[in-house]
């Protein structure tokens, strides 16, 4: 951009000012006008201004020397929810993927794969690894001897509990990380690039706001000084321009910058209401959020709920092995390995529930048939013990699925007990004249 500076003109108050207008001096239809300390430089709409003009306003705002237009509120609360949902987006979406997979070594390769658009390799589970060695262990030791019949059984469930958890990692990976991994990388991406977008819009209105202040400075400046005369033996005479001829060039550039400010202004709202279509569909987004934690919970419930299977179905099979191997003792009974447990009463083994205290046994009543061991049982036929009672409130209602069992209300209080042999996720209740069997997770066992 061209400039030319001008001789002092300042015949009044002993003020000098150098005036240069390229326009006029040079054809040029951008200009830059200078006043002492200060310049001016204003581009038309036929020659924008340089692109750099957005950083300068971008560095006066943070110098404090530059006004900034401010975004409703309601537009405001859109940025901050949205950057909300990002921030913790990437937080749940990297604690799942550590839950998924806690190996760091293992998450790092498959995101490598991810990047390279590979299918990950199939990778045993710990599962299925400590099956392995289990299986091999009973073929060593002898899969006809009492610990390798266990082991055996065992490294079979624990293959089934491996396979359950590959299932679920494929399950929760298409179903929960998938969607908030295509929201970071899609939409996300999408939002950032309109938003610093409208940033540069905003920056040019502003700095188009500072110029057309500036402008109307400089024309009240000519207006005042319309009589002032220069001194024509000072430098070259064509180098000057009348106080009259700049202020009414003053007048034009004034116009000039409210045309191109109302341009900006017009891309800025145009650029804002884009911006606020989209901040606006982060709701959709966490209502698809919503659907995906949903059906995340439901592997989740289900992978769990195969393992407490799996964990039952075996803890059947050893229990009813474990007379083979310890005679004379009950099943569930933690102190069979024990000599002195021969003497003492045998004892079931509190319910899986870690929460729930141990609860006594009744010894072997005299009249009750051996088909209790064999989880038939007939509640007229037992008689509660002398001791080893418990006191009990039901946590949720249950309805009795046969006749053998106590239907439960929330909140009653009841007595409850246990037999020999008698499932541990089960005991004997009491309420008045009504007696059966109630389900442990549905009570809290009090002291």
């Amino acid at each position: 951009m061209p400039c030319l500076h001008l001789g002092t003109s300042g015949s009044r108050g002993g003020e000098g000012h150098l005036w240069v207008l390229c326009e006029l001096l040079t054809g040029e239809s951008s200009f830059a006008l200078t006043s002492g300390s200060e310049c001016w430089s204003w581009p038309s709409p036929n020659n924008p201004a340089p692109a750099g003009r957005g950083g300068n306003q971008f560095t006066e705002e943070k110098l404090g020397q530059a006004e900034k237009t401010e975004l409703d509120a309601h537009f405001e609360n859109l940025l901050a929810r949205a950057d909300c949902t990002k921030n913790w987006t990437e937080k749940i979406l990297r604690q799942t993927e550590v839950l998924l997979q806690p190996n760091p070594s293992a998450r790092v390769e498959e995101f490598l794969y991810e990047k390279l658009d590979r299918k990950v390799p199939s990778r045993v589970t710990n599962g299925e690894l400590l099956a392995q060695y289990m299986t091999e262990a009973a073929s060593d030791f002898g899969p006809g001897t009492p610990y390798g019949k266990t082991l055996i059984k065992v490294g079979e469930t624990q293959r089934r509990l491996g396979a359950a958890e590959r299932e679920f990692i494929r399950s929760a990976s298409i179903s929960f990380l998938t969607p908030l991994r295509n929201f970071l990388e899609g939409d996300w991406r999408t939002i950032s690039k309109e938003r610093r977008i409208l940033q540069n819009r905003r920056l040019d209105l502003d700095a188009c706001k500072a110029r057309l202040k500036k402008a109307k400075a400089a024309e009240a400046k000519a207006a005042c000084e319309g009589d002032a005369v220069p001194d024509f033996q000072e430098t070259r005479p064509r180098n000057y321009v009348l106080s009259a001829s700049a202020s009414a060039l003053w007048s034009d550039e004034v116009e000039k910058a409210e045309h191109e400010l109302r341009l900006t202004q017009t891309e800025f709202d145009r650029q804002a209401e884009v911006t606020r279509l989209l901040l606006e569909g982060i709701s959709s987004t966490h209502v698809n959020h919503l659907r995906c934690l949903h059906e995340f919970v439901e592997s989740q419930t289900n992978y769990y709920a195969q393992c407490y299977q799996f964990m039952l179905d075996l803890q059947k099979q050893l229990g009813s092995s474990k007379g083979e191997i310890f005679s004379g003792t009950f099943v569930g009974n933690a102190e069979s390995a024990s000599p002195a447990a021969a003497t003492s009463p045998p004892t079931v083994a509190a319910a899986t529930l870690p929460a729930v205290p141990t609860i006594p046994v009744v010894p072997t009543i005299v009249g009750v048939p051996n088909t209790v061991a064999e989880g038939v049982l007939n509640p007229n036929e037992v008689k509660p013990p002398a001791s080893g009672t418990r006191r009990a409130r039901v946590l949720y209602d249950y309805e009795a699925a046969d006749s053998t069992e106590l239907a439960l209300l929330a909140d009653e209080m009841i007595t409850v007990y246990s037999l020999p042999g008698m499932d541990p996720d089960w005991l004997i209740g009491e309420r008045g004249n009504q007696k059966g069997k109630v389900p442990v997770t549905y009570l809290e066992l009090l002291s």
